[in-house]
């Protein structure tokens, strides 16, 4: 006689125990939240991406008339890439915004350090330093146009009377040069300026008394406290005046022309000049992303740098 044994399950007792007012941990999808992104992937579309893609379809063709048309491939970009007058401007344009940099960053820091942290000029520091931001560039342009003239203009008449200087940016190189760097040093050393001074203004109280405790001179309490909180700031800094440096179009148009010469014709400057002066949309195009190539390779290279270097 065979005796079946049927056991009871046994039940597992690593398993959590259930309870009855246990809810589901599913959250109910609202797609309609979708129609709030529309609005901004229609304009980055409308702003960026087709005009993007015209771009690179007239690059890549010869244009004789909108309906006449040939597929040149990389011609234009091998023409532009080999075009002593575009490798002339890039060296131009590459030296304008290293002195920029070594100019402005500097100085700006310099600003923020010696602007007052608490009391009633806090308010007057910040609207003196930012009133040169709120001019428009076309108007900074003229501005310096007329202050550096020799003859009509304060600045200029000063240099060459007062001085004893020859000064005339119309007609000499170094001088227009010399104008367009300080022109860009008065318009946008306050960015670099307000940028550290919030860094600066997020230092806790305690470590600068803790420092004047210790009878720190101001060199090391700017090297040991203020410098390491203003890497981050720096950071943006150096990438946002790199690029703007980089790309300046308005203010050297205005005041120099470009010349005298070729002497202050920056990249943008030439690219407009083939755009628009001579309307070859096809070597434009091709200049245009290569243009756009440089800057994102070197403000990556730049960010990467100093992203490690602030480790």
């Amino acid at each position: 006689m065979t005796v079946t044994r049927i056991e009871e399950p046994v039940a597992d007792a690593a398993a959590p125990p259930e309870t009855s007012d246990r809810q589901p941990d599913v959250k109910p999808k609202n797609n309609r939240a979708w129609l709030l992104v529309l609005p901004v992937v229609v304009s980055v579309a409308f702003t960026a991406v087709i005009p993007l893609m015209t771009v690179v379809n007239f690059s890549v063709q010869d244009i004789f008339s909108p309906s006449d048309r040939i597929f040149v491939g990389l011609e234009w970009f091998r023409s532009v890439s080999r075009d002593p007058e575009v490798r002339s401007a890039f060296l131009r344009t590459l030296m304008f915004s290293a002195q920029v940099l070594l100019v402005e960053i500097p100085l700006g820091v310099a600003i923020a350090v010696s602007m007052p942290r608490r009391g009633v000029w806090v308010s007057a520091a910040l609207v003196v330093v930012a009133l040169p931001l709120l001019i428009p560039w076309n108007v900074v342009g003229t501005i310096w146009q007329i202050f550096a003239r020799a003859d009509i203009g304060l600045g200029g008449w000063t240099v060459n009377n007062v001085l004893g200087v020859d000064f005339n940016y119309t007609l000499d190189s170094t001088d227009a040069w010399i104008t367009v760097l300080v022109m860009d040093v008065w318009h946008w050393t306050p960015l670099v300026a307000l940028l550290a001074y919030a860094g600066l203004r997020s230092i806790p109280d305690p470590y600068f008394q803790a420092a004047q405790i210790d009878g720190a001179s101001g060199w090391a309490t700017f090297r040991h406290i203020q410098l390491p909180r203003l890497r981050g700031v720096l950071t943006i800094a150096i990438l946002l005046r790199f690029m703007d440096s980089f790309m300046i179009y308005t203010e050297p148009f205005v005041v120099t022309g470009g010349g005298p010469g070729n002497a202050t014709s920056f990249l943008s400057i030439l690219l407009s000049k083939i755009a628009v002066g001579q309307f070859d949309l096809g070597p434009a195009g091709a200049f245009s992303l290569l243009y756009f190539l440089i800057v994102q390779i070197v403000s990556y290279v730049f960010f990467t740098v100093l992203t490690r270097s602030g480790r």
